[in-house]
């Protein structure tokens, strides 16, 4: 055995060259102090979220607390992993308006992807910046349409009007909306 695989083994080279990025940390951090630690205090201290970040679903609603989920299923269809079950009726008297009767999600095997999100025509769901979502039991997870609405309502405070309201022709040329006001000529 050479001299120098001798010195090598002597004084464990391999474990050096493994804990390089180790030991320069531990110098800049700990003896020089040049860097600053990275760590978070976490329940204090909470992470600053990117922008793209895609958190918990929510149902939303409009300015006059009515729900926005027309009850198309589309998010139902849009979904790869089958998270959500919507079951939508009419609103009684009026058969070209739906709503969602029942809204079920299963966040336990969500992939957050948002393609739910894009799915959906009238913005009823959006992602939320919530992550801190750890439950002892599972079934806690399977959310209902109340539980969804109040996540919503915890995240998004301000809320957009009704289409008629933000868009006043609309409402003249809406057959299914009544008592409207005579249009002026």
């Amino acid at each position: 055995m050479p001299a120098s695989q001798w010195v090598k083994t002597l004084i464990f080279y391999e474990l050096l060259v493994g804990m390089k990025a180790t030991i320069t940390v531990f110098i800049d951090r700990i003896v020089l102090r040049k860097r600053k630690a990275v760590t978070l205090q976490y329940p204090h201290e909470k992470r600053d979220l990117p922008g793209t970040y895609r958190g918990m679903i929510a149902l939303l609603k409009y300015d006059d607390d009515t729900e926005k989920c027309v009850g198309c299923d589309l998010c139902e269809a849009a979904c790869p992993s089958r998270v959500i079950t919507v079951i939508s009726s009419e609103v009684a008297g009026e058969p070209m308006k739906r709503y969602a009767k029942e809204y079920y999600m299963d966040m336990t095997r969500c992939l957050f992807c948002g393609l739910c999100v894009q799915a959906c025509p009238v913005d009823a769901l959006a992602m939320t910046r919530e992550y801190e979502w750890a439950k002892y039991n599972k079934r806690d997870l399977y959310l209902d349409k109340e539980q969804l609405l109040a996540l919503g309502d915890r995240n998004f405070p301000v809320r957009e009007k009704k289409l008629e309201f933000q868009h006043p022709n609309v409402a003249y040329f809406n057959i299914g909306y009544k008592n409207l006001p005579p249009k002026d000529s």
